[in-house]
């Protein structure tokens, strides 16, 4: 078997198992020594077969990602841009998460996060909750309306 098939071959069954994308598929096929118009054929097949979808996987990367690790629109979209995902592609994604369901995460992280934290003044407080959910890739106005609208802070 050439090394184009056997390419082929593992190509086909990693993205049977799971949702991939083209950079991924990439980083891992470097050990069968392709060269570049092999690469070009491999994944333009993937492509056409829909081994590869984009959009799709940009949607199922979004979700997970949200209801898993519980991160912000912001670091998703930073992590499909990574990933050589079109902004189009990464903006229906982001779409697909629910604002209510969106905010209700974001609270409970605060509401879970300012237990664990100390400050000396509310506006200390306020700051490191701002900080963490920022780095959690939350938008500041989300982040903002969530400290302001609970009462617990």
């Amino acid at each position: 078997m050439s090394a184009y098939n056997d390419a082929l071959l593992w190509a086909t069954s990693y993205c049977s198992r799971s949702e991939h994308c083209a950079a991924d598929v990439l980083s891992k096929i470097d050990k069968y020594e392709l060269n570049p118009s092999q690469v070009e054929q491999l994944l333009a097949y993937l492509k056409q077969e829909k081994y590869i979808d984009e959009k799709r996987y940009a949607r199922a990367y979004a979700l997970d990602q949200f209801r898993f690790a519980q991160w912000g629109r912001l670091k998703i979209a930073q992590a499909l841009r990574m990933k050589h995902i079109q902004d189009s592609d990464i903006q229906e994604a982001l779409q697909e998460i629910p604002q209510d369901e969106y905010l209700d995460v974001l609270k409970n992280l605060l509401l879970k996060k300012q237990k664990q934290m100390s400050a000396k003044t509310p506006y200390e407080l306020t700051m490191k909750l701002l900080r963490f959910a920022y780095s959690r890739g939350f938008e500041p106005e989300h982040i903002r309306q969530c400290i302001t609208i609970s009462d617990d802070f």
